[in-house]
């Protein structure tokens, strides 16, 4: 993998990163607000894809080391 790749994998997963917190923030914001049970369930369901999107980018940058 080149360095260009990682670099561009590295700029995706902390543009993830920070969605994720985003949608983190904006739950908690319904949540508090007493708002739509199934909204905030659809919230979560995005929110999860994207913690295993990020899985999958942390799986490229980090390889697996066989001991």
């Amino acid at each position: 993998m080149s360095d260009q790749e990682k670099a561009d994998i590295r700029l995706e997963f902390s543009r993830l990163k920070q969605e994720h917190a985003d949608f983190d923030a904006a739950i908690n914001a319904m949540i508090a607000t007493n708002c739509d049970p199934l909204q905030i369930q659809r919230m979560k369901k995005k929110k999860l894809a994207l913690k295993d999107r990020l899985m999958k980018l942390e799986d490229k940058i980090i390889p697996d080391i066989i001991a």
